[in-house]
């Protein structure tokens, strides 16, 4: 009884190894609620049998670049689950998450069995979100920004405030999250020399620079700390 568990760890440490660019062996023991130990010796295993798992010392296990492996198998409640995380996401109001994560799910798709594909488009009829239920589109930046927070990309936008106040600013992309009903932008703004809170709706034009600027350190989380102590106001607030 003890080959089988071992067996489907196996198979989902890959998937895990395919799905991140380096692993730690404590994420990996974390994720699988076992030793760190163990983790070491399925390692061991996986490569025995000619995975090529590259170690870096002090950092974790990858998968060699260029490796990959045959189309991952969903079972039917991770097929559901994604197929209700579509409907969700239709729901949302940015026009480009929107258009790329259905772009995205339909490669998954693509990979699931005729008898999957039936149960997921009768399951897609009978779910329903009451949050935006006409489908409204109110931004289109989401993506852009995010590839602009990853390669540290300055922006340039056109903004118009909730007070009717139109301003040009170059800001440094930092995060985003959002309140269901609003996608918000934190940013440095050059102009204002600190952080500011831009909602995606308000950005009336958004050019991304060829210049680059040095990401900031510091987690979300503190700054959601730091913004609670020095303004006294919940994080999705606009600053801006």
């Amino acid at each position: 009884m003890e080959e089988k568990p071992r067996l489907s760890r196996l198979t989902a440490i890959l998937t895990q190894l395919q799905s991140k660019q380096i692993l730690t062996a404590r994420e990996i023991a974390k994720k699988h609620n076992v030793s760190i130990r163990t983790i070491y010796r399925d390692i061991r295993t996986l490569e025995n049998s000619g995975i090529p798992i590259i170690t870096e010392e002090g950092k974790g296990y990858s998968l060699m670049q260029g490796f990959n492996l045959p189309p991952v198998m969903f079972t039917e409640k991770e097929a559901n689950a994604l197929i209700t995380a579509e409907q969700l996401i239709v729901r949302n109001k940015d026009k480009s998450f929107t258009e790329e994560y259905q772009n995205a799910v339909s490669k998954i798709k693509s990979i699931l069995r005729y008898s999957q594909k039936e149960k997921i488009e009768f399951l897609s009829e009978r779910i329903f979100f009451r949050n935006n239920p006409e489908s409204q589109k109110t931004s289109d930046y989401l993506m852009t920004i995010q590839s602009a927070i990853t390669n540290s990309n300055l922006i340039k936008i056109e903004y118009k405030s909730l007070q009717g106040e139109f301003t040009k600013r170059t800001i440094e992309p930092f995060a985003i999250y959002s309140t269901q009903e609003n996608w918000l932008l934190i940013a440095i703004c050059q102009l204002r020399n600190d952080f500011r809170v831009f909602r995606l709706d308000r950005i009336q034009k958004l050019i991304v620079q060829n210049e680059h600027f040095e990401p900031q350190k510091m987690t979300l989380q503190e700054y959601f700390e730091i913004c609670r102590e020095k303004y006294m106001t919940p994080p999705d607030t606009p600053l801006s």
